[in-house]
């Protein structure tokens, strides 16, 4: 059995959180190959090691020197290998360090050397081989994964390598230079080492014990979930979901690779097991599987007769969205309405304005009404297109805390029900559907 397990930034914080990880890794030998993020808050007001080098970019940017900023990354780097009592000549590590980011003038390639040295440290602790991301992860011109050249990659590097320690976040453009992730990119890395080894099992160890069904902050006795599929798994990231980072499904959905998201600091919980759809176990309780949202959308509702007899009218509303680069999130329509969700902070600076008068010159709609304030919530479960009057009983829970929905939208999978209502609505909107469901 070949596990891969990743490690965030609060796994990796500290020499004790550093001796925690290797505990767990030396339980199970089949834990092979350890994908680590830079080191994380060891206490509240303590700042991160990428905030910390982005800001030594920006020093670089303003004055040619890192002095500043560097020395807090050496400072940290320093003290974990002290108190790991590593015999590691970290300082001539930092100071090469220190000249690649001076020649370099990346962005990218300085906020990449937090994970860099993180796993150049946990290597050594453990004893596995170093193997650089830069060798392994490739992009494509255009920025994107390269995905069946990244997988070709880690088969021929990591062939033969019986353990090794590999850092998260970053790879290589098509130009040779390094390139990073969107923040929370580990996870992404994570994934692509599973699909590359054929993991049986992808390890992603963070400070939560999975995935909660809703918010805790707004629910604080919020369960977790045991087990969730990819597509909810989508569904819950894209609404505000941030366990995991909502692309790291992807690589490891092709080769059906479950992903078990652990907790450093209490290992014995079983967690959350993400799991493809044919190795979902539908429980007889099992409607809703969890719940999520967002705040301050804007809905712009066009009223006209005879809309669905006019061949391209969504085409043309559309077009004006996508003149000004708008981003749609929901497209709720009727025989004679459309409603188009787009979130709030697009549309600032005159735009929603210039938007619905262009909507007007292209549809000649009977009606043009702006909505804004509002949130968006989805309730996911695999159980709800199994069990008559999940729909009922939500509306019920909402009209008995007299909230007024706004919007209403069922995709064809019966997967989810996405409602909107007002922003000042939002936080009781969630506790009813939880306590409606739980």
């Amino acid at each position: 059995m070949i596990k891969v397990c990743k490690f965030g930034g609060t796994s990796m914080a500290d020499a004790k959180a550093f001796a925690q990880v290797k505990s767990i890794i030396n339980s199970e030998a089949s834990r092979r190959y350890i994908v680590v993020s830079a080191p994380g808050k060891r206490n509240k007001q303590d700042i991160k090691i990428t905030d910390t080098l982005y800001a030594t970019f920006e020093e670089l940017k303003a004055t040619g020197k890192i002095d500043k900023n560097f020395s807090l990354i050496r400072e940290r780097f320093t003290d974990l290998v002290k108190d790991l009592g590593l015999d590691m000549d970290i300082e001539k590590i930092l100071d090469q360090t220190e000249v690649q980011i001076i020649e370099n003038k990346s962005a990218d390639f300085t906020a990449s050397r937090g994970e860099y040295l993180s796993a150049m440290v946990m290597a050594k602790y453990l004893g596995f081989e170093f193997v650089d991301a830069a060798d392994l992860v490739r992009f494509d011109s255009r920025g994107n994964l390269s995905l069946d050249y990244t997988d070709d990659k880690v088969r021929q590097k990591l062939d033969g390598v019986e353990k090794a320690v590999i850092p998260g976040f970053y790879g290589k453009d098509y130009e040779g230079n390094i390139k990073t992730f969107s923040r929370g990119g580990s996870d992404i890395t994570g994934s692509i080492i599973a699909r590359g080894v054929q993991a049986d099992l992808y390890e992603n160890w963070t400070d939560v014990s999975g995935f909660l069904v809703c918010d805790p902050r707004i629910v604080p006795e919020a369960k977790v979930i045991k087990q969730v599929t990819y597509k909810e798994l989508r569904e819950l990231a894209y609404m505000g979901a941030s366990v995991l980072h909502p692309e790291a499904i992807f690589p490891v959905m092709k080769n059906k690779i479950m992903i078990n998201i652990k907790n450093t600091f209490k290992p014995s919980e079983p967690g959350t097991m993400i799991v493809p759809n044919e190795k979902y176990e539908l429980c007889s309780d099992s409607v809703v599987t969890g719940i999520a949202g967002k705040k301050d959308f804007t809905v712009i509702f066009i009223e006209k007769s005879m809309m669905n007899a006019e061949v391209g009218f969504i085409r043309k509303v559309l077009s004006v969205l996508e003149h000004y680069g708008l981003c749609v999130e929901h497209l709720p329509s009727g025989v004679d309405t459309l409603s188009v969700v787009v979130a709030s902070d697009q549309l600032k600076d005159g735009i929603l304005s210039d938007v619905v008068n262009e909507i007007r010159e292209n549809v000649s709609p009977d009606y043009v009404h702006v909505i804004e304030n509002i949130s968006l919530i989805a309730t996911v479960g695999h159980g709800m297109n199994r069990r008559v009057g999940t729909a009922a009983k939500l509306f019920a829970a909402l009209a008995k805390e007299n909230i007024n929905l706004r919007m209403i939208d069922q995709g064809s999978s019966e997967l989810n029900i996405i409602i909107g209502v007002e922003n000042s609505d939002y936080e009781k909107c969630i506790s009813a559907i939880y306590k409606a469901f739980n």
